[in-house]
Parts: structure tokens; sequence; C-alpha cells
């Protein structure tokens, strides 16, 4: 069983609450549920839609074809009934969202009450909510489907959400950030909670200012995260640099977007992975891990806090869009690592290591400088395989082999269901594991990314001198994430 459905309106007429109170619903009924969003970046008007997928199996993505259409406008009717199923419905007519979640409700056969108990932990307009509710829960609706309790013990999971609680968890003394979309989720959830869970969020006025004051937190003993998102990353380069040499312990939520310049900031993309390598000047250590699930974005944030509290270090938490602001159903709990607790650098004389001046002029200095940090590279690579840098799925020892990162590992996930192919999904981006060589020799590989450039493929390339060929890259780069569905087509037509 495997349903998908549409909610679709203009900002404001809240499309996303009705897929959020459904979504809770069902998961609480033990029914696994993956739920996306796609909306223009306005505050009124436009066109948004979001997709619920549900099933009574692990599910990790959306399909393209559509069971239920919920239409708040006629425009959504316009744009997504091609989609339609041909059983499909469609809910329509000028009635308010919870009107439309009476009858979804009802659709379904869950009972009023589950919806009634849904209304009253929103805290707002609960009244009026459940009048329009009831409206739509007495209308004549045909049954898709009767949702039984499937007693299953299931965690409805945001990416965004996780990412917070992974700081959370490690410790977080301070969280510096500049309102950026997709980063701001992850600003907002950590501002809500900072005064239950005793830490400091601050807004400086630009991105320059973000960092330059993390890395002054920093240096005072504390535990710090910044957040931002394409051009704001930019700005952030130089300071980046600075913590390089400074070997201060930083951690850096990068969430991407698809530009260049501001781009589409609420679309998805994985376009940043060269920067998120090789930003800032100069040689230094850093590290740059990619999640691909909320379960993923929690512990691989606090192995960044980890790493960099440890080794002095800045280390890049890559996430996206899709992966950021979209929920999962999943059975896991993620494991958290303790992390060291910074300490004050205390008293520092920048001239105390040579008797003739300014230290850090004297060549010999220098070269020695420049031995220490990147030292810290081989003591990283060592210590990193302690912990999972990839993971495999499908079809173990297979021919096929499907290679990845990030959040197109759901569709993946779904894609390659009873498919001959193995999937592996690599997590470390630097320092990058040299275990990967040993899964690629001898391979028909598939390439699949969210970019139009392959970065990971030539990651791959570089790293182990194994090119990809163009017809097995599977790329795509229209700011939407990959449906199962047709992303299941498109690894059809390259499996040998």
């Amino acid at each position: 069983m495997r349903y998908n459905i549409l909610f679709g309106g203009q900002a404001g007429q809240g499309p996303n609450i009705l897929g959020e109170i459904l979504g809770e619903a069902l998961v609480k009924q033990g029914y696994y549920v993956f739920y996306s969003r796609d909306y223009q970046s306005l505050i009124r008007g436009g066109h948004n839609f979001n997709v619920l997928t549900f099933s009574d199996s692990p599910i990790h993505s959306n399909d393209s074809k559509i069971d239920v259409l919920v239409a708040l406008d006629e425009n959504t009717k316009k744009i997504h009934s091609t989609k339609m199923k041909k059983e499909g419905i469609i809910l329509d007519g000028k009635h308010e969202n919870m009107y439309f979640a009476g009858r979804l409700f009802k659709l379904l056969c869950l009972d009023f009450e589950t919806l009634n108990q849904e209304l009253r932990e929103l805290k707002k307009k609960y009244e009026e909510n459940l009048k329009n509710a009831k409206l739509g829960y007495e209308e004549e609706t045909k049954n898709i489907c009767h949702v039984k309790n499937q007693k299953n013990k299931i965690y409805f999971l945001n990416g965004s959400k996780e990412i917070s609680q992974g700081a959370i968890e490690s410790g977080l003394d301070v969280y510096y950030a500049y309102p950026m979309t997709p980063a701001t989720p992850v600003l907002r959830e950590l501002a809500e909670k900072q005064i239950e869970k005793n830490y400091l969020v601050l807004e400086p006025e630009n991105e320059i200012a973000v960092i330059n004051s993390a890395i002054g937190s920093a240096i005072t003993g504390a535990k710090v995260m910044i957040g931002t998102s394409g051009g704001g990353f930019d700005l952030m380069t130089e300071g980046l640099s600075m913590a390089g040499i400074a070997g201060v312990p930083l951690v850096v939520y990068l969430a991407q977007r698809p530009g260049p310049a501001s781009g589409v900031p609420t679309y998805t993309a994985q376009g940043d992975l060269n920067i998120a390598r090789h930003a800032g000047h100069g040689e230094f250590p850093r590290m740059v891990l990619a999640p691909g699930d909320p379960i993923e974005c929690r512990e691989l944030t606090n192995q960044a806090f980890y790493f960099s509290q440890k080794y002095k270090i800045p280390c890049i938490v890559l996430n996206d869009k899709h992966l950021a602001e979209s929920f999962y159903s999943l059975k896991e709990i993620p494991k958290i690592i303790k992390s060291q607790k910074t300490i004050s650098l205390g008293k520092f004389n920048s001239y105390e290591s040579t008797s003739e001046g300014i230290s850090t002029e004297d060549s010999k200095r220098i070269e020695k400088n420049n031995i220490e940090r990147l030292k810290k590279v081989w003591d990283i690579e060592k210590e990193a395989e302690k912990f999972i840098q990839y993971k495999n799925f499908g079809k173990k020892n297979s021919k096929n082999l499907i290679v990845s990162w990030g959040s197109t590992k759901g569709a993946i996930l779904d894609a390659i269901q009873g498919l001959d192919t193995e999937f592996l999904q690599i997590l470390y981006m630097e320092p990058f594991p040299k275990e990967i060589l040993k899964f690629l020799k001898n391979k028909n590989i598939i390439l699949i990314e969210n970019n139009a450039t392959a970065q990971l493929g030539q990651l791959i390339t570089e790293k182990t001198g194994i090119f990809i060929e163009d017809k097995n890259k599977i790329l795509r780069f229209d700011g939407r994430p990959f449906l199962a569905d047709e992303l299941n087509l498109e690894v059809k037509k390259r499996l040998n």
C-alpha cells in the first residue's frame, strides 16, 4: 500500500499545515510517512504545494503520480490535474484549509477524535478550525482506504529539527546566524529552545559578523555553531580561513539551495560540495559531513562537534533544502557521542616563539606551522575510520553500483526496490573514505546527484582515479528533488 496526496494553494492559504496534521495523525497510527514542501519565495499569493506519501512499509520519498489532489485554489487543479492517477480523487471548492482536513480524515476512515486532538495541539483558532473540520468530515466522501493502527513506534522527524537537536545534545553554547533560506529553520528552532536548554542564539548584522563573532566566542571556550546558505557562506570564507590558522573549533551548518548568486532560495540543490571542500585561502584541515536523512542530520552534527573540539578545526555539515524541510518517519534513535569541552586559550604572546621578533615571518616557523596544521589531517583521517563514513544498501556484490550522497538517499532507496543494484551512500566528503575505492572497482557505476556538474563524481575521480561515464550520470538541477518512480525508470536504463 502506497498513497500520494498533494496539497496545493497560494501562500497564506495553509496547504503546509494540512500535510503536517495528516502526517502526524498517520504516524501515530503506525504508518510510514514522507512529506515534502515546494513553495515560492512569497509571503502571499503564488503557488505552493506539498506532497505527502504514506505506506504500511518504510518509505523515504514521494512519487510523481497523485492519488488525492487537495486544491485550495483553481490554479492548483490546472497545474497538477495531469499528474492524477485514473482512479484519483480531487477535493476542491472555496473552503478553508481545515474543511479539507475533515474531508481527508473521512476519506482515509480516520476517526474525527484523532483530528480533534491534532487541532488542539495547534493551539490557535481551535474553535474556528474545529467548526470547519466538522463541515468537511460530514461531507459525503468516497473512501480510498481504511487506515488501521499498525502498532509501530515511529518518529516523524525533520532534517532541520534534528540538526538543531544534534547541536543541543553536543553541548552548544552559542549559535550565530543571519537568516537565509533554507538554513533559517535551524535558527528558528534553536531560538525557541535557548532559554529551556540554556544556550544563546544571536543574529548579527551580516554573515561576516556571524563567523567573526563565532571565532571570538570559540576562543573564549564556548562551543559554537553558525548557519548559512549560498552567498552567505561566500561571505564567510575569509573567516573560515582565519579559523583554520587560529586553530579554532567551529561547526558550520551549510544548507544548500540552487545558485549562482542568490539563486532560487526556496528550492533544492547539491551544488556546494566543491566550495565546502575548498572555501578559504591557504591550506588548513577541515571536515565536510553530508547527512542523507534526519537521523544522520543529528548524528553527523554531533560528530562535527566532536571532531571540531578535539582537533580545533572547522567542521562543515552540508545539508540541502529538501532534507532540511522534509519530514521523514523512521524507527531509529540517533546515537550521540560526547564531544570534548573547549578550554580558554588563556594568555597568548604571538612573539614568544623566536627572539628575533615576528615568528610568522620566519621561514622555518612558517614551515613548522604548516606541518603542525596538516598533521591534524592524518590524525583526523585515522580517527574518522572508527566512524560510519559510508553506507551500503540494496543487492550486495551486484555488478551495478549506484553512488550518491545527501538527500538523494531517500528516492534512491525507494527506486531500487527489486532492482539488481547496490547503493553506496557517502557521508564523509572530507576526509574522503579510503575504502571507497574497493567498492568501485570492476563495477557499472551509476552516479546520482542534484547538480549539473557531478561534483561527487569529480571528487571520486580526484581521490580514486576512476572516471564515471557521462551516460551513467543521472543529474537533476531544476531545483526539485528526485521522485522515486521517475528515478526507478532512469536507473533501469543504465543497469547491466
